[in-house]
C-alpha cells in the first residue's frame, strides 16, 4: 500500500510529543502532570522506535530494568482510576495510586520484540532477555490451573484464586508470551515453559468464559473485551470477522470512531487505533484508514492527540493528549503504511511477522 503524504507528518508530529514527555530517566509519563504505568510506558516505546527513535526507546527498556522488583514485577500505577478535577476536564494525576499489574508486567517482551525487528541487532534481545525472563516469572507464577492470569499481585496471604483475571488484559498476555517465546527461540534458548503456558491460556480464554471477569463489573460494555481477542491474534480469519461483526453497531459512532464503552458517547483514539490495528490483522485497510481519519480532528497543535470526543456534549473531553493516545496513533500509521520493518508486529499474531526473523539472531 502506497504511503498517505501525511503518514510520516503524524508519526513525526506524535513522536515528538512523546519524546516531549518522556523523563531524563527513561520513563515515559501518561501527561506533563505525571502518571506512569508499565504498559502505556512500553507502548511509546514501540512508537519512538517505529518513528526511529531507537535511543529513546532503548532508554524506555532500561528504564524498566532499573524499576524491576526482585520477583520480576514492574510497578506502576493505575491511571484509570485517576479522578478528574473539580472542571471535569483534567486528570488528578497527582493522586495516581500505586498498582503491580501482570498484563503491564508482561508487555515489555512484545515491546522489546518490536525493537529488535526494527533494528535487527541480537544485542537489543541479549540486553533485555533478563528483564523478560524475570517479568514472564512474574506473570506465571499467576498463572491458575485452569490458564487464566490472575490480574495483579495478590496480597500477601491472598489466594490466587481470590485475584480475578480481566479477559482484555489475558489477551494482552497471550500475545506477549508469544513475543516471549520467539525471544528466547532467536538466541536459541528453550521455551517450553512459555509456551505451555501460552497454551494453556488460549485454552481458557477460548473455552472457559466462567474463568474471567469473575468479581469485577460485567466488561463486556468495555471495546477492548470486544476487539482484543483478534488484536491478540486469538481469532483469526472468518472468526475474527464474525466476532467483530455482531458488536460492530454497540461500539462505532460513524463518522466519529470507537467508543471506549458501548453506553456512552465518548468515542477515543486510542481505542479507534487499537481496533484499526485489529482489522488490519485481518486485511481491512480500506476499514482501518477510516477509522484513522475519523480521528484527525483531534490531533493537537501543541503535540499528539487529544483523549477523546464526547459527541452528546459535542466537545473535546478530557483536555489531556496522553502519550499511549500518541503511541497508540503511531503504531496504527506504521502499520497501515508498512512504513518500519516491525509495521505487522501490532496487528493479530506475531507469526507472520515473525516469519523472517532468522532462528539465531544475528551479531
Amino acid at each position: 500500500m502506497a504511503m498517505r503524504s501525511d503518514a510520516a507528518a503524524i508519526i513525526a508530529h506524535c513522536s515528538a510529543w512523546i519524546l516531549e514527555l518522556q523523563q531524563s530517566d527513561g520513563a515515559i509519563m501518561w501527561l506533563p502532570s505525571g502518571i506512569f504505568d508499565p504498559w502505556n510506558h512500553t507502548e511509546s516505546a514501540m512508537a519512538l522506535a517505529a518513528a526511529g527513535h531507537l535511543d529513546a526507546a532503548r532508554r524506555a527498556y532500561d528504564h524498566l530494568i532499573a524499576i524491576q522488583r526482585p520477583d520480576g514485577a514492574l510497578p506502576g500505577q493505575c491511571g484509570a482510576s485517576v479522578p478528574m478535577d473539580a472542571s471535569n476536564t483534567r486528570l488528578l494525576a497527582a493522586q495516581a495510586q500505586p498498582l503491580v499489574d501482570t498484563n503491564f508486567t508482561g508487555y515489555c517482551a512484545l515491546g522489546v520484540w518490536h525493537l529488535y525487528r526494527i533494528s535487527g541487532d541480537a544485542a537489543d534481545l541479549r540486553r533485555y532477555a533478563p528483564l523478560i525472563d524475570a517479568a514472564m516469572a512474574f506473570v506465571l507464577a499467576h498463572q491458575s490451573e485452569h490458564g487464566e492470569i490472575a490480574w495483579r499481585a495478590r496480597e500477601p496471604g491472598e489466594a490466587l484464586e481470590d485475584v480475578d483475571a480481566l479477559r482484555s488484559g489475558n489477551c494482552a498476555l497471550y500475545k506477549s508470551l508469544e513475543a516471549a517465546v520467539l525471544i528466547r527461540k532467536a538466541l536459541g534458548r528453550p521455551a517450553a515453559d512459555l509456551v505451555q503456558a501460552r497454551q494453556a491460556l488460549g485454552r481458557a480464554l477460548l473455552q472457559r468464559p466462567d474463568r474471567f471477569d469473575r468479581t469485577w463489573p460485567p466488561k463486556s460494555r468495555y471495546a477492548m473485551d470486544w476487539y482484543y481477542p483478534v488484536l491478540c491474534g486469538l481469532l483469526q480469519g472468518e472468526a475474527a470477522r464474525a466476532h467483530l461483526l455482531a458488536r460492530r453497531e454497540a461500539f462505532i459512532d460513524d463518522g466519529l470512531g470507537c467508543r471506549c464503552v458501548a453506553d456512552q458517547p465518548w468515542t477515543t483514539v486510542a481505542e479507534t487505533c487499537e481496533l484499526a490495528l485489529a482489522l488490519l490483522a485481518l486485511g481491512e485497510e480500506g476499514r482501518a484508514q477510516t477509522l484513522l481519519d475519523w480521528c484527525q480532528p483531534l490531533r493537537a497543535d501543541a503535540g499528539g492527540y487529544f483523549m477523546g470526543w464526547q459527541s452528546e456534549e459535542q466537545i473535546i473531553w478530557p483536555m489531556e493528549r496522553p502519550s499511549w493516545t500518541a503511541a497508540a496513533m503511531v503504531l496504527a500509521q506504521d502499520a497501515l503504511h508498512r512504513i518500519s520493518p516491525a509495521s505487522a508486529v501490532t496487528c493479530g499474531a506475531l507469526t507472520a511477522a515473525a516469519a523472517t526473523a532468522p532462528v539465531m539472531a544475528r551479531g
